[in-house]
């Protein structure tokens, strides 16, 4: 009589889900949010000041024009490209506003312009980086000087200056300088509308599903049926759009521009999406993510301020937090290939 081997004992697997702390480990947020959590604790202890209310507002107001384009940026980032133009889209849509304020247009008329010149601009990148087949980074490259040059050649180069005497100045100074019940600044409410839309868009919508397969397999995306041209010219309309609408706060807040403002912007926004977790080959990023790395900036340089450390080494500290962040993403990519 033969001897049959006994079946191996069925293998159990385990159907736990995993525990809310390691759920929140294992998202992509939560270094850049444990990072701005000791960034705020550092800053209790050495900035004088620092947890009063009213400079936390003050942060969140100085932070929401960077907020409002890193929205716009967080879009190009997580399809692959890149956006080096925003800063001069916020300097042609506020001289755009400035101009036709200063010629007597109504201002919820001249804003609305300023704002559909940048969604202009960032519809011109998108059209010639996905018709003409060049990489993203050498056109926006050459439109951050076009428009530049666009800003300084419709103002003649001279600086326009609102006056509040004029007709409804006063009423548009309130975009950038009012307080909501007295307390809370306009900009930061525009910040959090425009990152709640955001958030929308590209979680819920249809379109943020494009966007993410996009910028994974831009070939692969093609395969299954999405249009990838349109939704990358889409993600640089909504970058230029939200450029457009941060000027208009800036001329709003200083009730001044001119040509050259901007210069330099989209160093900070690109800086601030990676640093909330966007890779720059795209197909990650959240709009979470971004509003940390935006925070975290923000902090960073009040930090800096309120201690009297000079505006050189901020830029500093600045950049070595981006390499440390690109590094950390670098290293993260690696050991998650690893493992595959």
């Amino acid at each position: 009589m033969t001897a049959t081997a006994a079946p191996p004992a069925p293998r159990t697997v385990s159907t736990a889900r995993p525990s809310p702390l390691r759920r929140f480990l294992h998202a992509r947020e939560a270094s850049t949010l444990i990072a701005l959590g000791l960034l705020l604790v550092v800053g209790a202890l050495v900035a004088p000041g620092f947890t009063g209310s009213s400079n936390l507002l003050t942060v969140g107001q100085q932070v929401a024009q960077l907020g409002i384009m890193a929205v716009g940026m967080t879009f190009v980032l997580i399809n692959g490209e890149i956006d080096l133009s925003v800063g001069s889209i916020y300097g042609l849509g506020a001289i755009t506003t400035g101009l036709f304020m200063a010629d007597g247009m109504a201002w919820p008329v001249a804003s609305l312009l300023g704002v559909l010149a940048g969604a202009l601009a960032g519809f011109l990148n998108g059209i010639m980086t996905v018709g003409f087949g060049i990489p993203s980074f050498i056109v926006t490259l050459g439109t951050l000087s076009v428009y530049r040059g666009l800003a300084l050649l419709i103002s003649g180069g001279s600086p326009i200056s609102l006056s509040s005497g004029d007709p409804g100045v006063t009423e548009f100074n309130l975009l950038g300088q009012g307080r909501l019940f007295g307390i809370v600044p306009m900009q930061l409410i525009f910040f959090v509308v425009v990152a709640f839309i955001g958030y929308v868009v590209l979680a819920r919508s249809r379109y943020g599903f494009s966007s993410y397969a996009v910028g994974g397999s831009a070939e692969a995306a093609r395969l299954s049926g999405i249009n990838a041209n349109r939704v990358k010219v889409v993600a640089f309309t909504i970058s230029g759009t939200v450029a457009g609408l941060a000027g208009v706060l800036g001329l709003s807040f200083l009730s001044y521009v001119q040509g050259v403002t901007g210069t330099g912007m989209e160093l900070t926004v690109i800086s601030a999406v990676i640093i909330g977790g966007a890779a720059l080959a795209g197909g990650s990023g959240t709009m979470l993510g971004t509003t940390i790395g935006v925070l975290f900036i923000g902090v960073l340089q009040n930090v800096l301020n309120l201690r009297g450390i000079s505006s050189f080494w901020q830029t500093v500290a600045t950049g070595a937090v981006i390499i440390i962040a690109v590094s950390a993403d670098a290293w993260l990519g690696r050991r998650s290939g690893s493992k595959k």
